[in-house]
């Protein structure tokens, strides 16, 4: 007997895969909301109590295991101040594919075009961000412009 056969319609109906793992795209979602998180240097605690939730919960949305209702990424997000794109940003397509409904995918098309689209607007890149966030995280103001201005100098 395979995984797949002993799944519920409504498991199915609740974004698992077929053979019961989270929807790829729940766990991308998680991953992000991570990083986010550790980005600010925040515990899963605080940012539950930031929420209303138990931590155990934020674990279970940064493992994909449970999926955010549209108003709780929106929480999430305003928290952890950001937009609602941020979590789906830098998604491969491999990923978008393994989506059990598959909604962003259309011959892999549409993937292909938001990744470039990605690439060519560098302010949405997270290496961008953590670029930004760590330099504003430089306590030396001097230091801060020269290390600015060698990076200018040798993207000349």
């Amino acid at each position: 007997m395979t995984k797949t056969s002993g799944l519920s319609k409504r498991q199915v109906s609740r974004g698992r895969t077929p053979d019961g793992e989270p929807n790829p795209i729940d766990v991308h979602v998680g991953k992000r909301l991570r990083l986010r998180r550790e980005l600010l240097g925040m515990t899963q605690e605080t940012l539950s109590n930031l929420l209303g939730l138990t931590f155990q919960q934020v674990q279970k949305y940064e493992r994909g295991t449970n999926r955010m209702a549209s108003s709780r990424l929106w929480d999430i997000a305003q928290v952890l101040d950001v937009g609602i794109d941020f979590f789906f940003e830098d998604i491969p397509s491999e990923i978008a594919e393994q989506s059990p409904r598959c909604f962003a995918v259309s011959g892999g098309r549409e993937v292909e075009k938001a990744a470039v689209m990605s690439v060519a607007d560098p302010m949405k890149s997270t290496e961008s961000y953590e670029l930004l966030c760590d330099y504003y995280r430089i306590c030396n103001r001097n230091l801060a412009k020269a290390l600015k201005d060698s990076i200018h100098e040798a993207a000349k």
